[in-house]
C-alpha cells in the first residue's frame, strides 16, 4: 500500500512510520521543516513539505495515496488552535482524500467520548474529529490509545528522571486512579496492521497495555525498577495544583502540567472498557514491568 502519514516526526510518529514501512509498505511523510524526518530517524521513502493549515499542501501530500494514517495533534493551546489545528486540518485531509484514498486511519485517544467532549478543548476536538472521519464516507480505522510510554519522548522518562532525583514522590490527586500504559512499539504494531486488515474497517478500537495499574502502583513500580526500596509519598490535591499549572502552562514546548491536563486526570481511569483490538488484532504486548526496565536500564 502506498501510505500517508502525518504527524510522522513526533514522539509516536516515527515508530509508527518505520513499523509501516518494515510491514511492506511505502510511505510518504508530511512534514513541516524540511529534513526533520531524517533527524527524527525515519525510513520512509519519501517525504513532502506541507502543514495541517495548509489545505493545498495537504492535496498534494495525499495525490496517489491508498492510504493515511493521520496522527497530528496538540494538547495544550488556546481553542483556537486546536479549532484550526486539528479540527479544520482533519476536514481538509479528509477532503483531500475524497476519490483516490481506500482507508484513513486515525489517532484519538482514550477518554474520548460523548461524555467528556466538552471538558477540554484536546478531548473536543478529538470528539469531532472521530465524528468527521465517521461522516467522511471513507473506509476508516479508530485508534484510542491510553498512556503510550516509550524510551525517549512522552511523559514516562520524565516520570523517571523525578523518581531518580525528587526527595519525596509527589502524586497528583488521590493515586488510585486506574491507567494502562502500553509501549510504543505495540502502537506502532498495530497501526501498520490496520493499513490493510479487512476486519479492522469502520472500528474504533481501545488500545492499552496487559496490566492496569493505579498512580500509586506505578510510582512504587518505577521505585522499583530504579532500585528505590525507601522514598516517602505525598498527594498533591489537584485543587492546589493548579495554581501552579495556571503558571506552567504559559511555558513553550509539551508541558506536564497544565489545567487541562489535571481537568482529564480528575476524570477517573484511562483503562480499556474491552478487549476487541486484541481480539482482532492478536498481537503481542509488552508488560509494564518490562516497559519499565526498558527505559530505567
Amino acid at each position: 500500500m502506498r501510505v500517508l502519514v502525518t504527524g510522522a516526526t513526533g514522539f509516536v510518529g516515527p515508530t509508527i512510520a518505520n513499523a509501516i514501512v518494515d510491514a511492506g509498505h511505502e510511505v510518504r511523510v508530511l512534514e513541516r521543516k524540511p529534513g526533520s524526518w531524517k533527524e527524527a530517524g525515519i525510513r520512509c521513502q519519501e517525504a513532502v513539505q506541507g502543514d495541517m493549515t495548509d489545505a493545498d499542501s495537504l492535496r498534494r501530500a495525499v495525490e496517489g495515496r491508498e492510504v493515511v494514517v493521520h496522527l497530528v495533534a496538540i494538547r495544550q493551546g488556546r481553542p483556537e488552535q486546536f479549532q484550526r489545528l486539528m479540527i479544520e486540518g482533519t476536514r481538509d485531509l479528509l477532503a483531500a482524500c475524497e476519490g483516490g484514498v481506500k482507508r484513513f486511519v486515525l489517532m484519538s485517544a482514550l477518554g474520548t467520548g460523548e461524555h467528556t467532549k466538552d471538558l477540554v478543548p484536546y478531548f473536543g476536538a478529538k470528539w469531532q474529529e472521530e465524528q468527521d472521519v465517521k461522516a467522511s464516507g471513507l473506509e476508516h480505522v479508530i485508534f484510542r490509545p491510553s498512556f503510550i510510554f516509550g524510551r525517549e519522548g512522552g511523559i514516562l522518562p520524565t516520570f523517571v528522571r523525578m523518581g531518580k532525583l525528587a526527595p519525596v514522590t509527589g502524586i497528583v490527586g488521590s493515586g488510585k486512579q486506574r491507567i494502562q500504559p502500553i509501549w510504543v512499539d505495540d502502537i506502532g504494531a498495530y497501526f501498520a496492521a490496520s493499513v490493510d486488515k479487512a476486519e479492522a474497517a469502520g472500528e474504533t478500537f481501545e488500545l492499552g497495555g496487559p496490566h492496569i495499574v493505579d498512580w500509586d502502583g506505578l510510582w512504587e513500580r518505577i521505585r522499583s525498577a530504579l532500585g528505590i526500596r525507601h522514598r516517602p509519598t505525598m498527594h498533591l490535591p489537584t485543587s492546589l495544583m493548579r495554581i501552579p499549572a495556571a503558571l506552567t502552562e504559559r511555558l513553550p514546548g509539551n508541558i506536564p502540567l497544565t489545567r487541562d491536563l489535571l481537568t482529564m486526570l480528575e476524570v477517573g481511569d484511562n483503562v480499556v472498557s474491552n478487549d476487541r483490538a486484541v481480539r482482532t488484532f492478536g498481537l503481542p504486548l509488552v508488560p509494564l514491568d518490562e516497559q519499565l526496565r526498558r527505559v530505567t536500564a
